[in-house]
């Protein structure tokens, strides 16, 4: 590791905003968000566990979404709003490239997870003989591995690119957490090459999967456009709700990741919504359009509170 020849032991983050009102009225905000929504994604976990009835495949992933938001959530949230009560935000090097790693860890395992879940709908509207056979449990956790190797080692990657820059002087973070795009810029050597193997190893990543899985919905709405209303209903509300779970997911992602490391108005608000709100929103916009997860989750809400009565 190139630790030993830097000069830097920690950053300095800049944060959000420099307004202490703005400041203030960001950390209530949030952290109204998180403690509203935070418990929905942990409900949405117990549910799919606890009910008999949510095996298929479909609630399995449901469910590791939820763990996997829910997880990519404490990554940046909790750091950022203790930071919000204190005038210096810093980090240490240790700390920063930790974040780093767990930060495109979860992210990248999130994004394969989507493109597990879109093959999972495909088979099931446009293969439904053969759903049973092909997406068997097996299949499931084979498929729950690989995109948990698949993020490992693209984050890895990631982190491995990092440590071997030099950093001996400034130490200014832009931001309110720790990611590539700022930590290149602070490096006291030319980073073009480091620069290109970022952008292809996240950027156009990012960009294949959301283009690939446009296409795969697109291919679904086209294959059931014959079925009855009833199918073809259910096809389009399914593939709505992916669809905006891909724009919310992707899109802020592929504006961060897919140019050139400079510096936009739009960064720190598009971060704030990558890293904070959009994961915590997914699952649930997943389970307000399921019925049978609605439906489960109002049983056990239910069952608990005629516990507690008695």
């Amino acid at each position: 590791m190139e630790l030993e020849n830097n000069t830097v032991t920690e950053f300095i983050l800049l944060g959000l905003t420099q307004s202490q009102e703005v400041q203030l009225l960001v950390f209530v905000l949030i952290l109204s968000f998180y403690m509203i929504v935070l418990p929905g994604n942990l409900l949405i976990i117990i549910t799919i566990r606890s009910d008999p009835a949510l095996t298929a495949p479909l609630y399995f992933f449901l469910g590791n979404l939820a763990f996997l938001d829910a997880s990519y959530s404490f990554i940046v949230a909790p750091k950022m709003l203790v930071d919000f009560l204190y005038e210096k935000k810093n980090i240490s090097y240790q700390g920063c490239i930790t974040q780093l790693f767990f930060l495109h860890f979860l992210g990248v395992g999130e994004m394969f997870l989507l493109v597990v879940m879109a093959f999972d709908r495909y088979i099931a509207i446009c293969q439904p003989l053969r759903y049973a056979a092909i997406m068997n449990h097996q299949v499931c956790y084979v498929l729950l591995l690989a995109l948990w190797v698949g993020g490992f080692a693209h984050s890895i990657v990631q982190v491995a690119l990092i440590i071997c820059l030099p950093f001996c002087g400034p130490n200014q973070l832009d931001n309110f957490f720790c990611d590539v795009p700022q930590i290149i810029k602070l490096a006291c050597t030319d980073t073009f090459v480091v620069e290109l193997l970022m952008v292809s190893n996240s950027g156009l990543l990012t960009l294949l999967c959301f283009l690939g899985l446009l296409t795969s919905y697109a291919v679904i709405l086209f294959r059931v456009r014959g079925s009855s209303s009833e199918g073809k209903s259910k096809a389009l509300s399914t593939c709505t709700t992916h669809v905006i779970i891909v724009f919310l997911m992707f899109g802020p992602a592929i504006f961060i990741y897919t140019r050139p490391f400079r510096s936009f108005p739009a960064d720190k608000v598009v971060a704030l919504f990558h890293t904070v709100i959009f994961p915590l929103l997914n699952p649930v916009i997943y389970t307000l359009r399921n019925q049978e997860v609605k439906a489960s989750m109002r049983k056990l809400v239910n069952r608990q509170f005629i516990c507690r009565v008695e």
